[in-house]
């Protein structure tokens, strides 16, 4: 037969028990006091009710220890809420330190963060670009220079394209001196990316001489200083016809093959201003926002062909010769004044994180220092508020450019850098 006794913890029922007087001095409380219930959190030395089968004086109420455990559970309670305002606060303080922390690595930032992460976590160019034929237009002077230098150290082979074609000897026997590569590993190919009838040759002498295309760095191209109501049309047909049009037709003689194979990398050289429009730079922004748009496209419909990568890579200001070579007014005119150019971005940093991209099949790269950087992420997800800035800055750089100076060289009075 069950017990009909309700559930008493043992330490509540022992304290009780000594504390209550002997049986024999008790008395019975009458009947009234009996049926009255007792406050809940007051301890009662009452007789137990015959129903509750305890017997006896002296003995605890069921409703007496659950006033006991809500007592003690009161007390208990501000003493666990002070505990988890502690913990709260303490995580705010974290997430605060971490913000910080985070902020300041942006500041220092050279490249987007997805760049950044496959530079300290990804795959390294020395283990993915090996034995690759790479082929690099724009290569006698500036980034494509610089690319031919690197590359020529991880054992690829080279083909090496451009219109001075003394210019390419010279980086031919630098790249032979400081690199790991054979006479017969790179091979000189002139190149006028105008001249859209010679690209199928020009592609044909590759396949001839390596057996295939594995990396296609479009690189070539010019850059423009002048404003747009003084540049003549002609100076916007030739940065269209060069940057934009020769990109495209070089491209599509190459894709074929890729295609065939079902593999290859096309890296497009693009630029900061692909993204961001500034002002003495009309006709080249609309050159390379013409890349942007034509290249992600491209890719969208080369979705069945997932072994073909295209890598758009937005350089800014770089130390090169491209505003020495950059076009004015006239198609006939370079700048008079380039200004100085040792505070932008080593070339040597740029295409070192070029070649990271290129070893993680990374689709979108940002390769700037600060403010630009700011910049280009504020126009891509704050576009009024560059507007804004752009417009307020865009006066100074017209400024700067009027007087002699370098365009860009207003942003460097808190970003300073040094040309290594």
């Amino acid at each position: 037969m069950k017990s009909s006794v309700p559930f008493v913890p043992l330490a509540a029922l022992h304290w009780a028990h000594i504390q209550a007087k002997p049986a024999a001095s008790a008395t019975r409380a009458p009947t009234s006091q009996i049926n009255s219930r007792p406050q809940p959190g007051t301890w009662t030395r009452r007789a137990t009710p015959p129903s509750c089968g305890l017997g006896g004086a002296g003995r605890l109420w069921r409703c007496d220890i659950e006033g006991l455990s809500r007592s003690s559970s009161a007390r208990a309670r501000p003493e666990a809420t002070m505990t988890w305002e502690l913990v709260l606060w303490l995580l705010a303080l974290g997430a605060l330190l971490l913000l910080l922390v985070q902020l300041l690595r942006f500041l220092r930032a050279d490249g987007d963060l997805a760049l950044l992460w496959a530079e300290w976590q990804g795959r390294r160019p020395e283990w993915e670009l090996t034995d690759m034929v790479v082929w690099v237009t724009g290569a006698s002077s500036g980034i494509g220079e610089e690319l031919a230098y690197q590359l020529s150290k991880l054992g690829v082979s080279l083909v090496l394209s451009a219109r001075r074609v003394h210019e390419l000897e010279r980086v031919k026997r630098k790249c032979l001196e400081n690199g790991n590569l054979k006479g017969k590993d790179i091979l000189i190919l002139p190149l006028d990316l105008t001249d859209r009838s010679s690209h199928e040759g020009a592609t044909k002498a590759v396949l001839q001489e390596f057996g295939k295309i594995d990396i296609l760095v479009n690189n070539g191209g010019r850059s423009q200083r002048s404003l747009i109501m003084d540049t003549n049309f002609d100076v916007f047909k030739e940065l269209i016809e060069l940057n934009y049009l020769g990109t495209v037709s070089l491209t599509k003689c190459v894709l074929p093959h890729m295609i065939e194979r079902k593999q290859g990398k096309i890296v497009i050289v693009n630029s900061l201003a692909g993204i961001v429009s500034v002002p003495l730079s009309g006709g080249y922004c609309a050159s390379k926002h013409a890349l942007r748009g034509f290249f992600n496209c491209l890719r969208s419909e080369l979705t069945k062909y997932p072994g073909i990568i295209i890598s758009n890579i937005y350089p800014g200001p770089v130390y090169s010769n491209i505003v020495k070579n950059a076009l004015a007014e006239e198609v006939t005119k370079t700048v008079v004044h380039a200004g100085d150019q040792l505070y932008k971005m080593a070339t040597s940093r740029c295409v070192r994180l070029m070649l990271i991209a290129m070893a993680n099949d990374l689709k979108e790269v940002w390769i700037a220092e600060q403010p630009f950087l700011l910049v280009a992420y504020l126009w891509q997800y704050m576009p009024t508020l560059a507007i804004w800035i752009t417009n307020k800055l865009g006066k100074k750089r017209i400024n700067n450019f009027q007087s002699g100076k370098d365009a860009d060289s207003s942003y460097f009075k808190i970003w300073k850098t040094k040309h290594e």
